[in-house]
């Protein structure tokens, strides 16, 4: 390859270009906006492999010491302006740097590819004519002009991208003094890139902590403004932050208009070394059940946007906004396959620790703040209980509930566990989809009776996570509606009115009849002993599905059979007992009675009756019964 061009001269691509770029546009970047962030990323590259050379050669800053990139729209002529005042490029250089693609050969460079997916620290983006190509996805051509720091010459690089590019001297009129100047000849369908709002919000998203300050000019002839000043706000020292500035911060970075509920800012060192910046919003955002369960946590590559698509946080802390950015991580060709880095499994490991154990100090510390992030975001927090299981105990410790005992407080495990009585076993809870009809359940009697705190689970997660999460501080999770209430180790309270807990003869007796009227409607009739005042009520076998998550998943479609429950009657409740008494007298009757104390059953559980047209021949014919003819 020639050392010294100076007549313009065109030459071919090598390799099959419109293969490549085909490859570039359509399999490595996902939209076009990405063009900006390379071709800016390329001029802070530059500036700063100037600022290291100028350590031994500071004459090469001349009269221009501060690095600076400015883009420069001229709407008029449909064009785009990228210069910096970086290191520039000899026309060798430039050959070498553009002509990667030409010099490698299709093979080689398919290679590079692979290498990059596979996350073996290959670093493509820095080298110049690489990421350089996404302009095509915009761009009719694109004129390269560069000088060299130190150096009087300038050079011109020229192509369309379809298969050949031309290189000349470039008039020292023509050149930047220092540095490099990409133009761009948008293509019809890529004119937005001349608005200056659009142009404004890309500088600032993908690149406005960039180590160098980032202008722009509207069109030509207007002032030029900073739109980025170079500075990153996480590399700052907490210390030097303003709240408001956070608060600014968070704004942009999460679309977000209220105050943060809690700031996450941390830089970790060691093996691996990225800086943190995230942000417990203080309202719930608008997309925070989406079905997808997206996270919102951007990812930087030393000051240069990535993607906002990387998981850096499990679905469960979707609702945190900030970003990190990593010095470890390779600026890969492909943003999109920098997500299969087991650098970044690291990271992200790190991140959600940090965020889970800063929510933990707050719960500590100020409870009256951690319950209003409760009340926003612990129906979502409470998803990682059964996706988690690496932290599941510390979520389990972050976790809050409503009780028995807590009226509309918030209560956490450990306050329970801490005010289980004596002889209790476990940790008592019921689901449902309604606080107040959970209150007002049968099932609850006999723990209320007993002062025994029953946790009262509304959210649907809930139904899900308490089949997953075995134990809390060796006390296991039991649902009041599932199998045996286990109350006969737990005492009345002194002043309480003591029964007796075996079922009389007669009561037998009723008990088996109950059992052979409903026949296989229910896998049992049993005496309770968690009634107090309410004659009847249902629960699942010991084995079963707890009632709540049977009934959503017959309603999702994915229970082909339902458990047959078990009907649990109070022996000492008055009706029961008037039942009792009537012996077998009045068959017809009683059957009836039988059926309608199993309706009456699941109506307290929330469900119809069985079969409402015999449900209403049976009160009629009772109220007929009950009701003297005139």
């Amino acid at each position: 390859m020639p050392t010294d061009v100076r007549e313009a001269e065109t030459r071919s691509f090598e390799a099959d270009v419109s293969r490549l770029l085909h490859m570039m546009v359509h399999s490595v970047y996902s939209d076009r906006d990405v063009f900006l962030r390379e071709l800016i990323s390329n001029a802070a590259d530059a500036c700063e492999k100037l600022r290291y050379e100028a350590i031994t050669k500071p004459e090469l800053l001349g009269a221009d010491p501060k690095p600076s990139i400015t883009i420069v729209a001229d709407p008029d002529q449909k064009r785009l302006t990228v210069e910096d005042n970086g290191i520039g490029m000899s026309g060798d250089e430039l050959v070498e740097a553009l002509g990667t693609i030409a010099r490698s050969g299709t093979r080689a460079f398919m290679e590079r590819v692979e290498a990059a997916k596979s996350g073996d620290g290959t670093e493509l983006i820095g080298q110049f004519g690489v990421g350089f190509y996404s302009v095509f996805m915009v761009a009719d051509k694109v004129d390269v002009i560069t000088r060299k720091a130190g150096v009087d010459e300038a050079w011109r690089w020229s192509s369309d991208g379809k298969g050949s590019y031309q290189i000349a001297s470039a008039s020292a009129a023509d050149a930047p003094k220092r540095g490099t100047r990409v133009v761009l000849y948008l293509m019809e369908d890529a004119t937005s890139y001349m608005q200056p709002y659009q142009l404004e919000r890309l500088i600032k998203e993908q690149s406005g902590h960039v180590p160098v300050p980032v202008a722009l000019i509207e069109k030509p002839g207007v002032e030029r403004r900073e739109v980025a000043d170079g500075t990153a706000l996480w590399v700052k020292s907490k210390s030097d932050i303003k709240a408001e500035e956070y608060t600014d911060f968070y704004r942009g970075v999460s679309g977000l208009y209220d105050e943060p509920a809690a700031t996450v800012h941390f830089k970790a060192e060691g093996r691996h070394e990225y800086n943190t910046l995230a942000f417990i919003p203080g309202s719930r955002p608008f997309d925070l059940f989406d079905q997808h369960r997206s996270g919102h946590m951007k990812l930087y590559v030393r000051r240069v946007f990535i993607t906002d698509n990387a998981d850096l946080v499990p679905r469960y802390l979707r609702f945190v906004r900030g970003l990190v950015d990593s010095a470890d991580l390779p600026l890969n060709l492909s943003r999109e396959m920098i997500q299969d880095s087991p650098l970044l499994a690291a990271v992200r490991k790190g991140v959600t620790s940090r965020i889970l154990g800063d929510l933990a100090k707050i719960s500590e510390d100020d409870g009256a703040r951690y319950h209003k992030i409760w009340d926003n975001f612990g129906v979502v927090l409470k998803e990682g209980l059964y996706e988690d299981w690496e932290r599941r105990e510390q979520l389990l410790k972050l976790t809050r509930f409503h009780s028995t005992a807590s009226g509309d407080s918030w209560r956490s495990l450990a306050d329970y566990v801490a005010a289980m009585k004596d002889g209790q076993q476990a940790i008592y809870f019921m689901t449902g989809d309604d606080k107040a009809r959970l209150e007002a359940s049968p099932q609850l009697e006999g723990f209320k009776a007993r002062g025994v705190e029953v946790l009262l689970l509304t959210d649907p997660v809930d139904s899900f996570w308490v089949t997953m999460a075995p134990e809390f501080d060796g006390k296991p999770f039991k649902s009041v509606t599932q199998g045996g209430a286990d109350l006969s180790e737990i005492a009345l309270p002194d002043d309480a009115t003591k029964t007796e807990t075996e079922a009389s003869p007669e009561i037998a007796t009723f008990i088996a009849f109950v059992k052979s009227t409903l026949g296989g409607e229910v896998s049992d009739v049993k005496a309770s002993d968690r009634l107090t005042e309410s004659a009847v009520c249902l629960v699942a076998p010991e084995g079963g599905p707890d009632r709540q998550i049977e009934r959503l998943l017959s309603a999702a479609g994915r229970l082909d059979k339902a458990a047959k429950p078990i009907l649990e009657i109070n022996p000492r409740h008055d009706r029961i007992l008037a039942l009792a008494r009537l012996g077998d007298g009045d068959l017809p009757f009683r059957q009836d009675v039988v059926h309608l104390l199993y309706d009456e059953a699941r109506v307290l559980d929330g469900d119809k009756p069985a079969d409402a047209k015999a449900f209403s021949q049976r009160m009629s014919r009772l109220i007929a019964r009950s009701v003297p003819a005139n």
